[in-house]
């Protein structure tokens, strides 16, 4: 069987990597405390958006997995502002860890993980859910940014 990578997998590789380089490699502090705790804020807001969407694909009794066919199309909640608020979540907190730790160094991982999420996971999505919704997907996805 062939192992398929899951995003989730590539957020927790950055989390070790940024803290693996902040400690080994740390270039230059650029955000110092008292401000580095600033992080923590972001890290949060991001854990609250990843737990309420994973929340409502669950009562929805939809697919996580991004190589499945979605069944249902969640718009509400966190979907109203971000079509892939699950991903925007993990992005803060990569960007909350960057600022926690506040070296130079770590801030190239939640820059890395957007461009790789958009590449591999949101393009593939994206065409799975036109394919199953249609019309009603490309309303959607007019009215609300990838994003924020």
């Amino acid at each position: 069987m062939k192992l398929k990578v899951m995003p989730p997998m590539i957020f927790y590789i950055f989390i070790i990597l940024s803290l693996i380089l902040n400690f080994i490699f740390p270039i230059k502090r650029i955000i110092v405390y008292p401000y580095s705790y600033l992080g923590i804020i972001l890290i949060l807001i991001g854990l609250m958006i990843d737990i309420w969407a994973w929340i409502l694909f669950r009562k929805k009794r939809t697919t996580l997995n991004p190589y499945k066919m979605p069944s249902k199309l969640e718009n509400g909640g966190p979907f109203k502002v971000s079509r892939n608020p699950m991903y925007l979540g993990m992005d803060l907190v990569l960007w909350g860890l960057s600022i926690f730790l506040g070296s130079l160094s770590t801030f190239i991982f939640p820059i890395i993980f957007i461009a790789i999420i958009n590449r591999l996971f949101i393009a593939f999505e994206e065409r799975n859910l036109q394919k199953v919704f249609g019309s009603q997907y490309l309303n959607y996805k007019n009215k609300v940014r990838r994003w924020i």
